[in-house]
């Protein structure tokens, strides 16, 4: 055997045949690192004239469970951080407004408008760095403003709905990336709210998304009917004697809260995913709009949990990792579906 094919089989033997502590084990996997390119290398003549396959396949095989053991533990340390756990108690009471709100999105049809909301918010971000504001509040005024006015422009028929959507949309745009050119100092990572950084959630949003839950909580709870009616028939629910009109501007301006608080999450460009994708997955399993709800807050905080943790592992933006498991979970659950033969 070759020197070096000897001195790295010993040394491959002796990291695998210790039992390191739990101190040992982070400080051994640069040790580990450098032994784990053993586990591709080929089995050469040599290696078999002093040692059977069967020896070196179970020692590859007994390094490799060892790695993959000592990284699990290093990586689930991250569970004691703080800014990791505002992230896992920031993606549930997301997911839970995002599944109540959501559902009525999707069955009152106004994806494009809640889209165009999104993307005027923009606006407020801007501004808010302008004057030196939280940019937040600024993005909630902005977005409540922009709701209002494609209600009014689509109420007043004198804009059509959609053209109305696309000129708050552009103009939201427009005018934050004015005002953040016109910023003085260094310009703000635009990354975070362009993309999402839920990393980045604090104590004080966590504590004004847990007041948004109980407010739309309560909302779902006293007046269930009165949404469902407005979500499906305007006109039967106003033969019904439901005040139509005020539930759509009330749940218009949850819509824009909604989009301000999860801005954080997975950012203004793929917000819309996050307030569609997990009702139309629930939405190929039943029609039921409370178990929609149910569904759609589940599928959700799912996919921010399993999106959070790989982008972590893998060290890739969370908000684009959280809408791909969401539209991969659609995908197959469709293909399941598929599959399923229908009963006659």
């Amino acid at each position: 055997m070759h020197e070096s094919d000897g001195s790295r089989l010993c040394f491959f033997a002796y990291c695998t045949q210790r039992t390191p502590t739990r101190q040992s084990k982070t400080r051994n996997i640069d040790v580990f690192s450098r032994v784990f390119s053993f586990l591709c290398d080929e089995i050469t003549e040599k290696q078999q004239k002093y040692c059977p396959v069967w020896v070196i396949y179970a020692c590859k095989i007994r390094f490799l469970c060892l790695y993959l053991h000592v990284q699990t533990i290093s990586d689930m340390d991250i569970l004691q951080y703080t800014f990791f756990q505002n992230a896992l108690w920031g993606s549930l009471l997301i997911s839970m407004t995002c599944g109540m709100v959501g559902t009525y999105i999707v069955s009152r049809r106004m994806v494009f408008i809640s889209g165009g909301i999104t993307h005027a918010s923009f606006g407020g971000l801007g501004l808010g760095f302008f004057l030196g504001m939280n940019p937040f509040l600024t993005a909630l005024g902005f977005a409540i403003f922009s709701a209002f006015g494609i209600e009014w422009a689509s109420r007043s028929h004198q804009v059509r709905e959609d053209s109305a959507i696309a000129a708050v949309w552009s103009l939201g745009m427009a005018v934050g990336a004015i005002f953040i050119v016109l910023t003085p100092g260094y310009a703000p990572n635009l990354s975070s709210y362009l993309f999402g950084n839920i990393l980045t959630v604090s104590r004080d949003d966590i504590y004004f998304a847990l007041s948004v839950v109980v407010l739309v909580s309560i909302l779902f709870i006293f007046f269930y009917r009165q949404i469902v009616f407005t979500a499906f028939d305007r006109d039967f629910a106003r033969t019904q004697g439901i005040p139509v009109r005020t539930i759509e501007y009330t749940m218009i301006v949850f819509i824009a809260v909604t989009i301000v608080l999860s801005i954080r999450l997975v950012g203004i460009m793929l917000l819309m995913s996050l307030l569609t994708v997990p009702q139309m997955t629930v939405n190929l399993l039943t029609s039921n709009f409370k178990r929609m709800i149910w569904g759609s807050i589940l599928v959700g905080f799912l996919a921010c949990v399993t999106g959070l943790f790989l982008s972590y592992f893998l060290q890739t933006p969370s908000g684009a990792f959280i809408i791909l498991i969401l539209i991969v979970s659609f995908l197959l659950t469709k293909g399941v579906l598929f599959l399923i033969p229908k009963r006659k």
